[in-house]
């Protein structure tokens, strides 16, 4: 009998950030818990958009997420990394888009699937594998984000961006959560307790 242990193989989910600045820090702080608390059940795998390369410099997360996740990627175009095909052949166990924009949103609401992650989303669906999302503008009122120097910015939610997640919440196999820390029930439900 040998006394060498059997490696266990983990489960893959892709994690895709889109161009979103509203919380951005504790989306990766909370992912980064998720990570250190599943480490030995779950590989997260980061695809990042190109306006969430932007946004992610901006507010000075780039290299620290880089730091936490040992493969992240940024968008080319729609179909590099070709996510949607990793998507499509379970690669993952699902697509968790978090933050999610309201242009990301709004393009996943309607079908339209000309970026990586909006196009992984469509792919996810069509064969059957989970997406979650956690959008910005989740209900129409007004917010004040923190920016990169410590002020706070007043946003208008706007009607038009909370019918979009609506739609979302009426989709097949989509399941739109309302904040960051939802994030963590979903990898509870799939992957057991810590």
């Amino acid at each position: 009998m040998s006394n060498e242990k059997t490696e266990v193989k983990k489960r893959k989910v892709a994690w895709g950030i889109s161009g979103a600045g509203d919380k951005i820090q504790e989306f990766v702080q909370v992912m980064e818990n998720i990570s250190k608390d599943f480490a030995d059940k779950v590989e997260i795998q980061v695809f990042v958009s190109k306006a969430a390369e932007i946004v992610l410099k901006y507010y000075q997360l780039e290299e620290n997420l880089k730091r936490i996740f040992p493969k992240v990627v940024v968008e080319i175009n729609s179909n590099t990394p070709f996510l949607a095909a990793s998507m499509q052949t379970h690669k993952y166990e699902f697509l968790l888009i978090a933050p999610a924009s309201s242009n990301t949103t709004a393009k996943v609401a309607l079908g339209i699937g000309d970026t990586m992650l909006t196009n992984a989303a469509s792919m996810s669906l069509k064969a059957f594998v989970p997406v979650y999302m956690v959008p910005t503008d989740f209900e129409e009122k007004t917010v004040y984000t923190k920016l990169p120097n410590g002020k706070d910015m007043k946003l208008r939610i706007r009607k038009e961006d909370a019918e979009n997640v609506r739609r979302l919440e009426r989709m097949e196999d989509v399941h739109v959560l309302s904040e960051p820390q939802k994030i963590r029930e979903v990898f509870k439900e799939w992957f057991g307790q810590t």
